[in-house]
């Protein structure tokens, strides 16, 4: 018999993997790690959202590289010691009946950044240098993000292989932590999208020029990362779809890259946007409702892969409705989860899905249960007495 509950909370089969419903905790930047190590503030971080309903979480951005960090205080996967603090955050989400991923990166020419909530600029190369950990910007080429930003060190073909050796790694120690989920980060003006991009790449080598020479990094990772990845756990790649700059990279481009990322063995795609460059000549995406959207449709059409909806996506009719268009296969929320953790249960309700707190944790949901039948005669008998005051 089909499944009548609506499309937001049907289960998702990706490989071995089922994923209790569509909603997806997007990866959001916390600089909140020491040394690279998940503390405290990441298990309330990412622990709330289990408890809130997400199907699936993943991590902010974690470097596979400190070299490859976009603050000072990100998380790591570069070294074995990373692995136990990470292993208690997926413990306590599995506990919950939900699943989590990783997203790995490597920021590339925009590494060495404040966080937001300090200005966000570029560190200065003193800064960086003064930092205990080793530290550096990389490229394709010695082509600064923007005003601000130093050149960053045109990488060589040691440095390209060391690059790939250091996600597969990280993809290993990802295992051993039992993350379910992998995601490579291949987007926003980071290491691997200044290598898909024309107006970062200026290589003459067999990395530069052509639009397949300029996605080699990219698929060489996801072949080497999918290999060292038990063949059934998912892996996720989130891109850039429009890099943001002028002729730059294109959704017809990332249409052929995500066709070639499914062939290496990439389950979803994560469509994003933007992200190359500070300069004030850049064309960003116009940030209205479901702005992304878009990119995920004709991806997940034209290339024939399951996709990911990202981008002021904030309530639950929104996301079903992207759903039932087949625009994605999963919704990502990010802002809307830091502003309410509980929002795929709140969903759930919205939709009828969930009428009687029964997807809550138990031991919020018995308490609540108990609660809604006075708070619904106080409320309307408030209203009683508003409407004959009304009256008078």
């Amino acid at each position: 018999m089909p499944d009548s509950s609506p499309l937001l909370f049907q289960p998702l089969k990706l490989r071995n993997l089922t994923l209790p419903n569509r909603v997806v905790i997007s990866p959001m930047c916390q600089h909140a790690a020491d040394r690279g190590h998940a503390t405290p503030w990441h298990m309330v971080h990412l622990g709330k959202f289990a408890l809130g309903g997400a199907g699936l979480i993943l991590t902010e951005s974690t470097a596979v590289d400190p070299r490859g960090r976009i603050g000072t205080a990100d998380l790591g996967l570069w070294k074995d010691s990373q692995i136990a603090p990470l292993k208690a955050v997926v413990d306590f989400v599995h506990a919950q009946g939900c699943a989590i991923g990783v997203q790995l990166a490597h920021a590339g020419r925009k590494a060495g950044s404040e966080p937001l909530w300090e200005g966000g600029a570029a560190l200065s190369a003193e800064r960086m240098a003064a930092d205990e950990e080793p530290w550096e910007r990389l490229g394709p080429s010695a082509l600064a993000a923007g005003p601000g930003w130093s050149a960053p060190r045109a990488l060589d073909a040691n440095g390209i292989a060391s690059v790939v050796k250091h996600f597969v790694d990280a993809t290993v120690r990802a295992d051993k932590a039992g993350f379910d989920v992998v995601e490579l980060h291949f987007g926003h003006g980071y290491l691997v999208a200044s290598f898909l991009s024309p107006n970062a790449n200026h290589r003459g080598d067999a990395l530069g020029g052509s639009r397949e020479n300029r996605m080699w990094l990219a698929l060489e990772i996801a072949q080497r990362v999918r290999a060292a990845w038990p063949a059934g756990k998912p892996l996720f790649c989130r891109l850039s779809a429009v890099d943001g700059t002028l002729d730059g990279w294109s959704l017809d481009d990332s249409v052929v890259l995500a066709r070639e990322l499914k062939r290496c063995g990439v389950d979803v795609i994560d469509c994003s946007s933007g992200g190359l460059t500070e300069e004030t000549r850049a064309l960003p995406v116009p940030r209205g409702l479901g702005f992304q959207v878009p990119f995920s449709e004709r991806i997940r059409r034209d290339a024939q892969i399951a996709t990911q909806a990202v981008g002021m996506i904030v309530d639950a009719q929104q996301a079903e409705a992207v759903l039932a268009a087949g625009e994605a296969d999963l919704i990502a929320i990010g802002r809307e989860a830091l502003l309410d953790p509980y929002w795929p249960h709140h969903a759930a309700a919205a939709l009828g899905a969930d009428p009687g707190y029964e997807r809550w944790p138990v031991r919020h949901g018995v308490w609540l249960a108990k609660r809604a039948p006075g708070l619904a005669r106080a409320r309307a008998e408030a209203a009683a007495l508003s409407n004959e005051e009304g009256k008078t």
